[in-house]
């Protein structure tokens, strides 16, 4: 018969120190050299079985290295937002006085994280989301931390309020790009591209349009839209509301008619769109003023 690798319990699910594992007796080294378990960083191990996420491997650097906190986007992972892919690098923030560590798979920084921005999540220490959404703001890419924090804020797991008033009081590195990128967050936007496409516009000549605006047509409720100037009755959607899933198609129809019915323009803009700013720039203007 074919050897079949003893499984302990405790081991099935959750990441482990192999050592940790040996010395208790629960696997030999043999065992643990085998198939039936992942090495996901050095002494780390969790089952095969288990799927590898960013958030799984934002755990095991943490069994790695007690003294961390999980920050930056593998923080905003943690707390809901697909910001980081499996085979990203996870980050973590060490206490300034701690040992750097060199790890394949993880990008270490020191830095003072305050006891008020740690809160421990399903036993992973991760930055709490505001301190996320800063971190997040001083260290990406301008366009790219307005989509990240505007999506913190549509999760509900922190508000725009709270994050402009830190961003506000921030001092050190970084912190005039957390206010900038405080400033131009809204939290309305549904996706990513949405936030780029109002960033767009707003780099524009274009008055500034109202997002997530309400269309009402003899009283009644029509549709909420991206983007509207109602004085124009001209509004802009991300393409990723229409689309032809089951039953999706008649459904979007139906609220393309009661648009047109209204009297409102659409404007629809798509992910290929958004490599040509200029041109939607022009359709945009076109609509709204002939």
């Amino acid at each position: 018969m074919p050897y079949r690798a003893r499984v302990p319990s405790d081991l099935r699910t959750e990441v482990f120190r192999g050592s940790h594992a040996v010395r208790a007796g629960a696997l030999t080294r043999r065992q643990l050299s085998g198939p039936t378990w992942r090495h996901l960083f050095q002494d780390v191990y969790v089952h095969r079985d288990v799927p590898v996420t960013h958030a799984l491997r934002a755990r095991a650097a943490t069994v790695l290295l007690p003294a961390a906190v999980v920050t930056g986007p593998s923080a905003a992972v943690l707390w809901g937002l697909d910001l980081a892919g499996a085979d990203d690098d996870v980050e973590v923030t060490l206490p300034p006085r701690s040992h750097m560590v060199r790890v394949n798979g993880i990008r270490s920084r020191r830095a003072v994280l305050p006891d008020m921005d740690v809160r421990r999540l399903d036993g992973v220490r991760v930055s709490t989301p505001v301190a996320t959404a800063l971190r997040l703001a001083s260290a990406l890419a301008l366009d790219p931390a307005v989509a990240a924090v505007d999506q913190l804020i549509a999760l509900r797991v922190v508000d725009l309020g709270t994050v402009r008033a830190r961003a506000a009081a921030a001092r050190g590195p970084g912190s005039a790009r957390a206010r900038t990128v405080a400033e131009l967050a809204d939290g309305l936007a549904q996706s990513p591209q949405e936030t780029r496409l109002r960033l767009m516009v707003g780099r524009s000549s274009l008055p500034p349009p109202v997002a997530q605006y309400v269309v009402e047509y003899d009283g009644r409720f029509v549709a909420r839209v991206d983007f509207g100037w109602p004085e124009h009755k001209v509004a802009v959607e991300y393409d990723g509301l229409w689309h032809a899933e089951s039953g999706q198609f008649a459904r979007d129809r139906q609220r393309l008619n009661g648009l047109q019915a209204a009297g409102w323009r659409i404007v629809f803009v798509t992910a290929a769109d958004m490599y040509r700013p200029d041109e939607v720039i022009v359709r945009i203007a076109r609509a709204l003023f002939g």
